[in-house]
């Protein structure tokens, strides 16, 4: 299969395992575990939804190994993508400034904020344990996913 007939694959599925459950969580959860199963070469699927309290992004959702909890608005690609409101794909995490190396085995990195209504309320964050795994394909297709993800949620 090629990259692009993945994505839209997933991203049906996407919209057939959500169809109308409102509960947010559920929905980020089998989200996680659509990416992770059908996206060869990634180590690391999930979510990091943003505290207003603490002004932090805090794990969510996600399929691979034990993550960060919490990560500092602005610090790191999440904490980036976060501040930034854009999608960030990172071919080496190891040449960004910042770095938040949660796994050390991962070598790229692609963050898509949750933004609804206008208002960011997290981060999809996909880790590779490749260099050079993200591209625009990739930040495309997950910024749809993100939006079927988001459509019918009460959030």
């Amino acid at each position: 299969m090629t990259k692009e007939s993945t994505y839209s694959l997933t991203n049906k599925q996407l919209s057939a395992v959500i169809g109308d459950e409102p509960n947010f969580i559920a929905n980020l959860s089998n989200a996680a575990a659509l990416l992770f199963e059908n996206l060869p070469t990634i180590n690391w699927a999930g979510f990091y939804l943003y505290d207003s309290n603490s002004d932090e992004l805090v794990l969510g959702p996600f399929q691979g190994r034990v993550a960060c909890i919490r990560i500092q608005n602005g610090k790191g690609v999440c904490g980036s993508a976060y501040a930034k409101k854009e999608s960030i794909f990172v071919e080496d995490v190891n040449q960004f400034p910042g770095h938040i190396a949660c796994d050390a085995a991962s070598q790229s990195e692609i963050v898509v904020p949750l933004i609804k209504d206008g208002r960011i309320i997290g981060v999809l964050d996909i880790d590779a344990p490749i260099t050079n795994r993200f591209d625009e394909i990739d930040q495309n297709y997950l910024e749809e996913f993100v939006q079927i993800l988001l459509d019918p949620s009460i959030i």
